[in-house]
């Protein structure tokens, strides 16, 4: 029989239309990102109406390009390592120049490393305390909240702030450079990772390194995130190296970023004691990974000089209209108990954390139990269980797990997760704020006018016969 023609997926025209979404999503972002409080466009703006269209419009290209870019990983001609790297260099490029977008955290880790430097307590007062035009940028939300934010994370937030002094531009170009980092020791772990837990490392890349949430949070919004999980990677792969004390440090150093890390630890007791043998040697292991984590511990934060607060810190409130699925039980549960006139409104969201926590621990223990032998994919799914069911949850938080899962070898969880992806990556407005109707509204038009326009390139591109080709014949 003939040969079947099915379309085959151009790389170079992913990089292309990736690029092409990308610039529109800066673009967009130069009118309606997360700007300087002195540049910021109110919501009635054309500008920024059109800003919010052009941005939403990028995103759309971006996403599909992602999309059609990992079905070629999975077609008979995959694309090779230097050219993903190439890939996510173009991507990201015009997101560097960009201003903040999809969230204002990063004025805050200014305002919290110049708090920092000014000696205030960053883990009992919120900035405000520090007064001045950084305190101005951060969200009115955190603006009396003290940082959850470990001493290693704060000294550099310290560093960069009194580097830039005054200058919040510099100070935002010297975070995003800061994440910048920790995405290149993410691009650089994961094949590795992925070698080991038995995945192909151009999809791990693909879904770990040029995933549209790390393009838009990791590298447009700055966020420390970023950080924590380029030395978790560096841990993770120095562990598998059989370099066991060099990992607790590493991994160590990830959690006095941002907590959740600390699940990392005893994937590496797990992992020295397998090299061990032996039940009492990896005793040892888990004693000895707990000495140097400890001792890791106290250097750094001796060496930031901020002390131990933040370990009552990470008690900070969460935000009243987080959309974590406990917060959002716990609102409903509220709203219900307050029309009914009961008097035990007010606990129920407490009461949901509570669950949520509960649940948390047991996703774990079950992660962990059933994958034991795969310490580095029960990881994943730890970190994963804790972002969801945690008290607090932005589409970034997504990530913690994401990146060990895209290493992993089950690919319906790599799937789920890839859909997962793309349908967060449109949560959130560019200037990080809640939307109203007509935000929505505009950007709802951007996206729709995107699939237009893809749908109109593929209609041509089928008309002149282009992107198909011989798969082989039918017995």
């Amino acid at each position: 029989m003939p040969s079947i023609r099915v379309p085959v997926v151009d790389t170079r025209r992913c990089q292309l239309l990736g690029l092409v979404g990308s610039a529109a999503l800066a673009a967009g972002g130069a009118t309606a990102g997360a700007l300087p409080v002195r540049e910021a466009l109110g919501p009635e703006s054309v500008r920024a109406a059109v800003g919010l269209a052009g941005a939403y419009f990028g995103l759309v290209l971006l996403i599909a390009a992602w999309a059609l870019l990992g079905r070629a990983i999975r077609g008979p001609e995959p694309p090779d390592r230097r050219t993903l790297l190439l890939t996510l260099g173009l991507w990201a490029a015009p997101l560097i120049v960009a201003p903040p977008l999809f969230s204002r955290d990063v004025y805050s880790y200014l305002a919290q490393g110049a708090m920092v430097d000014a000696r205030i307590d960053v883990y009992a007062y919120g900035p405000s305390r520090l007064g001045g035009p950084l305190t101005d940028e951060v969200a009115p939300v955190w603006r009396h909240t003290p940082t959850p934010y470990g001493p290693v994370f704060l000294a550099c937030a310290k560093a960069i702030a009194d580097f830039s002094r005054t200058e919040v531009s510099t100070g935002v170009f010297g975070m995003r450079l800061v994440a910048l980092l920790g995405v290149a020791a993410m691009v650089v772990c994961l094949p590795a990772l992925a070698r080991h837990c038995g995945a192909e490392p151009a999809a791990a890349l693909w879904l770990g390194a040029l995933n549209p949430l790390v393009l838009l949070h990791l590298v447009g919004g700055a966020h420390n995130d970023a950080i924590m999980l380029g030395l978790l990677g560096a841990g993770l792969v120095a562990a598998l190296g059989r370099w066991p004390v060099l990992a607790v440090v590493l991994v160590t150093l990830a959690a006095l970023v941002k907590a959740p890390a600390a699940l990392g630890l005893p994937a590496v007791a797990l992992l020295w004691g397998r090299h061990l043998g032996g039940r009492a040697r990896r005793l040892k292991a888990a004693l000895a990974v707990l000495g140097v984590a400890a001792g890791t511990t106290a250097a750094a934060t001796a060496l930031a000089g901020t002390g131990y607060g933040w370990i009552a810190a990470l008690h900070t409130p969460v935000s009243p209209q987080n959309w974590s699925l406990t917060s959002s039980l716990g609102r409903m549960t509220g709203s219900v108990l307050e029309n009914t006139g009961s008097g035990l409104a007010q606990f129920a969201a407490p009461a949901w954390h509570l669950l949520g926590l509960a649940a948390t621990a047991t996703a774990v223990l079950i992660a962990w139990r059933r994958h034991l032998p795969r310490p580095v994919y029960a990881l994943g799914l730890s970190l994963t269980a804790v972002a969801v069911l945690g008290p607090a949850i932005r589409p970034w938080y997504v990530l913690w797990g994401l990146f060990l899962i895209a290493a992993g070898p089950d690919r319906p969880m790599r799937r789920a997760v890839a859909v997962a992806s793309a349908v967060l990556a449109l949560a959130v407005l560019p200037s990080g704020f809640a939307p109203d109707r007509a935000q929505l509204a505009l950007a709802a038009g951007g996206g729709v006018l995107a699939v237009l326009t893809l749908w109109c390139a593929y209609r041509i591109t089928e008309r002149t016969g282009a992107g198909t080709g011989p798969v082989g014949s039918t017995a």
